[in-house]
């Protein structure tokens, strides 16, 4: 297994990823092509990182919603046809999502 702090960095990288690629709001969203597939594939990283997260580090983010996480990851790869923009769309426009803030959270304790 590889170090947690690289999965964390990705979960971190891709929804800084996403929140630029978004910027423009959620018509150019739903309007670009090259948008949404960047959106997309920064999903499905962000998404896979934590199935190489610790068992330990999961454990102590009871919050987060990991089997969820597992799920979407399996939508977006292999029922891409059936991906809803719209609920994409809501899931990259809230807050930071508990997933992020666990990343954060590890990351900084790790970094002390």
């Amino acid at each position: 297994m590889k170090d947690d702090k690289l999965y964390l960095r990705h979960i971190l990288e891709c929804s800084s990823k996403i929140k630029e690629y978004t910027h423009d709001g959620r018509e150019k969203f739903l309007q670009s092509g090259v948008v949404q597939d960047a959106v997309l594939r920064n999903l499905q990283i962000m998404t896979e990182s934590p199935q190489h997260l610790s068992a330990a580090l999961k454990e102590r983010h009871a919050e987060v919603d990991w089997r969820g996480l597992s799920g979407f990851q399996n939508i977006l790869v292999h029922d891409y046809l059936g991906v809803d923009l719209e609920i994409v769309w809501t899931l990259v426009d809230e807050k930071p999502s508990g997933l992020v803030q666990a990343a954060r959270v590890e990351l900084a304790s790790l970094n002390q």
